[in-house]
């Protein structure tokens, strides 16, 4: 029986909803920064979702030897480059949907990055994909005149991070259990980005009641709420499985700002978000067929 059967529904529900809470997370994100500096607020955001975390993983982090912990924090490191560029991204971002799909293609660069670092071997799929991924990059540039913007440009840094990150994640601390290690790491980037922003921020705070409910809401839901049911999926589910439907991320992003904040998008920018979600579904295909012969019987035939 493949891995695919093996997952149980459940498994896809929870992971559909932690889409969502995460597209959410960018709406909460962004009505933040109103009042906050960006990387005060995504550190004490993440200090805090650590720090709720922690009592649930206190009992394995007690079992872990010392050198997982260093390890753990070390990555830390990488997790607080790649959100310190998204952050900043999104703070300068007048599109959150375009942003959304551009920060997606960190899921397309991880073989391509392990091809590079380590030597793996990509699958043919992602050859395929990258082409149409780059064009669908262009074309969001085009929208803006001829050039790349400063969001746009710091959203391919953060994607750049966040796939150097989840393959160091799979092979330097592929041993410390999920729960530990996202709470290591979400103190490690809260603890970085806070003390970073006290140094070179200089923005006044201007905390609303409004401002303070954005936050909660991104500390509570967008980060430990989130992050407990993806540790929670994951787990009943194969990696790869997961990573098509957490695709939907971006898809979902989209619709929440054109409700919330009524964007549009010109013709370009649809074409641009099509292409780059396309170039997703191609890398992924092998599994996106598997997701769509479960959800889907009748397409067997």
């Amino acid at each position: 029986m493949s891995a695919i059967k093996q997952a149980p529904w459940q498994a896809d529900a929870l992971l559909l909803l932690v889409t969502v809470v995460a597209a959410g997370g960018w709406i909460f994100s962004k009505e933040a920064l109103a009042g906050m500096p960006p990387l005060l607020f995504i550190g004490t955001r993440f200090l805090l979702a650590g720090l709720i975390l922690l009592p649930f993983a206190w009992p394995a982090l007690r079992c872990l030897p010392a050198r997982r912990i260093r390890r753990g924090v070390m990555v830390g490191f990488l997790f607080s480059a790649a959100i310190a560029f998204w952050i900043l991204g999104l703070n300068y971002s007048d599109h959150l949907g375009e942003s959304a799909f551009i920060n997606s293609l960190g899921i397309l660069l991880v073989p391509v990055v392990a091809r590079l670092l380590f030597g793996d071997r990509p699958p043919r799929s992602t050859w395929i994909a990258l082409p149409v991924a780059l064009l669908g990059f262009a074309l969001l540039s085009l929208n803006a005149g001829f050039k790349v913007e400063a969001s746009q440009l710091l959203m391919v840094c953060a994607a750049l991070c966040f796939a150097l990150l989840i393959n160091v994640n799979t092979r330097v601390v592929r041993n410390v259990p999920a729960l530990p290690l996202t709470t290591l790491q979400l103190m490690s980037v809260g603890s970085i980005l806070t003390c970073l922003s006290l140094v070179i921020e200089h923005q006044p705070l201007a905390l609303s009641p409004s401002i303070l409910g954005w936050f909660m809401a991104s500390v509570l839901l967008a980060s430990s709420l989130r992050f407990f049911l993806q540790i929670k999926a994951q787990g009943m589910t194969t990696p790869s499985h997961a990573a098509v439907i957490l695709m939907l991320e971006a898809v979902w992003t989209a619709l929440f700002a054109a409700w919330w904040f009524g964007e549009t998008m010109t013709l370009l920018q649809l074409l641009g978000c099509s292409l780059i979600f396309t170039a997703l579904l191609i890398n992924r295909w092998y599994w996106v067929r598997k997701v769509m012969l479960r959800w889907l019987p009748g397409a067997q035939r």
